[in-house]
């Protein structure tokens, strides 16, 4: 089974990446947060920083764009594949109203006549290899039919689905019914959170090639070595992965900086322990390296560690705004 791990937006950036690959790969692919570029092809710094080679060396890391003008997707992917990259990504999937307002991500699903104007440009001499990730619609599942049809048609790498419409965001369950019409390969995304829902979901349809995680993989950050039969999370690793991770981003940002970043993270990672509310709200009201590092302690040394690790939303939404794969 192929494992792909789904950008995620303030999460998964280049020092994430790499410290994960590290500590656990497991996933064969790993999508870069989408580079949103203008005509001028200034980057921020964020940007900058993600995309070089340098930060990603070693990583098997993928580019995503988000776009809507043909010349832009072509100029951001010849940059790319002078820095060495050997394919690219384009996001049909972001839900963020930023980002539809503007015909982006999803927002181009609402448009099926500008879309097929779009990929019959990128796809006439395209630079890399593309792959797409897709949602089913913008307002209804009704849409997926002639989405699919007008997607088949073009020579992809690779397909990666997550069953939802723009309008679901990721509320409820994935409509895993419309993936039966899909009779070519592809990549499943959406609600694996355990090794059995991968299992279970690439024996729903040969078509199916592999599965795309995200909030799954990082509350268990074992889950892609998991699902490809290998061992289960242990608490230990999880504890040096999280001081290799934390020790990795001082290289790079002000301590205050580092725990603002780990308090999202560790939202999900609070999923592998029981009865971990209390110390998941130190974490996120620590200020300071001591303070953060106080409230880690206690939750590895006084919530018990889950035997089956998972994600577990309650967690998150307790503690306030959710982070997306933006696909």
């Amino acid at each position: 089974m192929r494992i792909y791990f789904a950008p995620m937006e303030g999460i998964t950036d280049a020092v994430y990446r790499r410290v994960h690959y590290r500590n656990f790969g497991g996933a064969q692919k790993y999508f870069m947060p989408f580079i949103s570029p203008s005509h001028s092809l200034c980057f921020n710094r964020r940007e900058r920083f993600d995309m070089s080679p340098e930060q990603n060396s070693g990583v098997p890391a993928v580019p995503q764009i988000l776009t809507n003008k043909p010349e832009y997707f072509q100029a951001v992917s010849a940059l790319l594949r002078d820095m060495g990259y050997s394919e690219v990504n384009l996001n049909l999937g972001c839900p963020s109203g930023t980002v539809t307002a503007k015909g982006k991500g999803s927002g181009l699903l609402r448009t099926p006549d500008v879309l097929e104007k779009f990929l019959d440009a990128i796809f006439a001499r395209p630079v890399l290899p593309i792959s797409i990730k897709t949602r089913i619609g913008y307002d209804s599942l009704s849409e997926w039919p002639a989405l699919y049809a007008l997607l088949r048609a073009y020579p992809y790498s690779e397909l990666i689905v997550h069953p939802r419409t723009r309008q679901e965001f990721y509320q409820g369950e994935p409509h895993r019914e419309a993936c039966s019409r899909i009779d070519v390969p592809y990549i499943y995304n959406g609600n694996l959170f355990r090794k059995e829902d991968c299992l279970q979901i690439c024996n729903e349809s040969p078509a199916i090639q592999g599965v795309m995680l995200g909030r799954g993989l990082v509350a268990n950050p074992a889950l892609a070595r998991e699902a490809n039969g290998g061992a289960p999370l242990m608490l230990e690793e999880l504890r040096s992965f999280h001081d290799d991770m934390f020790s990795e981003y001082l290289h790079y940002w002000p301590e205050s900086a580092v725990v603002g970043r780990m308090h999202l993270i560790m939202k999900y990672m609070s999923s592998c322990f029981e009865n971990s509310e209390k110390a998941r709200r130190a974490i996120v009201k620590a200020t300071n390296a001591e303070e953060y590092h106080a409230a880690v302690y206690q939750l590895f040394h006084n919530c018990p560690f889950r035997e089956k690790p998972a994600f577990i939303l309650e967690n998150i939404l307790k503690q306030g705004e959710i982070a997306q794969d933006k696909n």
